[in-house]
């Protein structure tokens, strides 16, 4: 029950129940509502500021999920470099040594994307760092990747060319029947038999009758035949691909010509003793790569272990150049 209020009345003497007018009443109502509102909006606005509009609560949570799906994305991107990294090492000295191919310079394999505007859309965000920062690693992995898929193309084409690139690396002695005693020089620092001073030899001096046979070590085209007085005299040159050369100088005769292709086996010069020789003999360089190796090494078709070890002993010995 309502507590009534009561005013005095000077004209009467008496006490007369107080009754507000409807404008006053009116006006009570309004400022209560405007009170509550104002009260209600204050509080939602602390709340706001605390803990944030349900919209802004979503969109921070949506935040934090995506920094989570970022740092697992970060995660994989290591492991996946990991084993970029396994495989490039396997490429370069596993399947690309098998074959004799030269490893991938490291300029290639780690070169990332140019241009210096590419991540320019990814910035001026809260996280644009952490955005960047991916982009650049994805991008970089995705040239890694198109480098070792290149490379494996490669590998392959060289895999399905296995057995004609056996068969084009010489493999044989170029002189058939020949005591490995009778072999003059070695390759490597001898004695110039004109000079008489330590000079690099480049291959392997066969010493042979004139007009013995000379047989190709593998398979090939003849890149040159040529006549001199001096220096390799007669000599023949095959390329076998690969990188492979192999020389046959100080003939009696070439019996092939610039151009020919020639297989494994077959007689393509005489033994003779032109040019810079003292003696019948046969010189023979096998080259890789333009540089004269060791053609000891290139002998494992004819040579038994055992024969393969006393040659390697022999051409540790001191010997004189028949060239």
């Amino acid at each position: 029950m309502t507590e009534k209020k009561y005013t005095y009345n000077p004209q009467t003497l008496s006490y007369d129940e107080y009754r507000p007018s409807w404008k006053k009443r009116t006006w009570r109502v309004l400022i209560f509502i405007f009170s509550a509102v104002a009260l209600g909006y204050g509080l939602m606005y602390l709340i706001e500021r605390q803990i944030g509009s349900p919209k802004e609560r979503m969109q921070a949570r949506e935040i934090e999920y995506l920094k989570i799906q970022y740092e697992i994305l970060n995660d994989k991107i290591y492991n996946i470099n990991e084993l970029l990294s396994e495989m490039q090492d396997r490429d370069d000295n596993i399947y690309r040594m098998i074959f004799e191919a030269e490893p991938i310079p490291t300029s290639i394999r780690k070169a990332g994307y140019g241009g210096t505007n590419r991540y320019e859309a990814l910035s001026g965000y809260i996280n644009s760092d952490m955005v960047t920062n991916t982009a650049k690693k994805v991008d970089i992995l995705e040239s890694q990747l198109y480098v070792q898929s290149k490379s494996f193309d490669e590998v392959f084409e060289m895999a399905k060319n296995k057995k004609e690139m056996l068969s084009c690396i010489p493999a044989i002695m170029p002189v058939r029947n020949v005591d490995i005693y009778r072999i003059s020089s070695h390759y490597g620092y001898r004695t110039d038999p004109f000079y008489k001073v330590q000079k690099f030899h480049g291959g392997i001096d066969f010493s042979a009758p004139l007009g013995t046979p000379i047989y190709c070590s593998g398979d090939g085209v003849v890149e040159k035949v040529e006549k001199n007085k001096g220096g390799y005299g007669n000599n023949v040159v095959i390329n076998h691909g690969y990188g492979y050369k192999t020389r046959y100088a100080h003939l009696s005769k070439a019996l092939v010509k610039k151009g020919q292709k020639v297989k494994r086996g077959e007689k393509i010069a005489l033994v003779g003793n032109s040019g810079k020789s003292t003696a019948p003999h046969l010189h023979y360089e096998v080259i890789k790569n333009n540089k004269a190796i060791n053609p000891v090494n290139f002998f494992f078709n004819d040579l038994t272990p055992k024969e393969y070890e006393t040659i390697l002993e022999l051409s540790q010995r001191p010997s004189l150049t028949m060239d």
